[in-house]
C-alpha cells in the first residue's frame, strides 16, 4: 500500500533492491581489518586565532566602569528609567515577531 502524500512505501520498495548487497557486505567477517593494524599516531589539533579574535578574547567590548555605576545606581534606587522608551521598544519587538 502506498501513502498518497509521501509515497514512502514505493520509495522504500525501490531502495530495497540495493539492500541485499549492502547486507552481505556487513555480514562478512572483518578478518582482513583485524589482521592489519594501524600504527599508533599521536596527532594534536592546533587552532590559530586572528589578531582581531585574540584582541576580542582579551578585552571586554564594554565599559566596565559604566556597568558598575549603573549597577550601583539600580541598587540604590537612583537609576531613572524611561518607561515610554521601554514600552516603545516592546512594541517594536512585537511587530518584528508578528511580521
Amino acid at each position: 500500500m502506498t501513502d498518497p502524500i509521501s509515497s514512502f512505501r514505493r520509495i522504500a520498495q525501490m531502495d530495497s533492491s540495493s539492500r541485499p548487497s549492502a547486507a552481505k557486505a556487513q555480514e562478512r567477517p572483518s578478518d582482513a581489518s583485524s589482521e592489519v593494524s594501524a600504527p599508533a599516531v599521536s596527532q594534536t589539533d592546533e587552532v590559530k586565532l586572528s589578531a582581531v579574535a585574540q584582541q576580542a578574547m582579551q578585552e571586554p567590548s564594554f565599559d566596565r566602569a559604566k556597568v558598575e555605576a549603573i549597577k550601583q545606581a539600580i541598587q540604590q534606587g537612583q537609576y531613572a528609567m524611561d518607561t515610554r522608551r521601554i514600552a516603545e521598544n516592546f512594541v517594536a519587538i512585537e511587530k518584528m515577531i508578528k511580521g
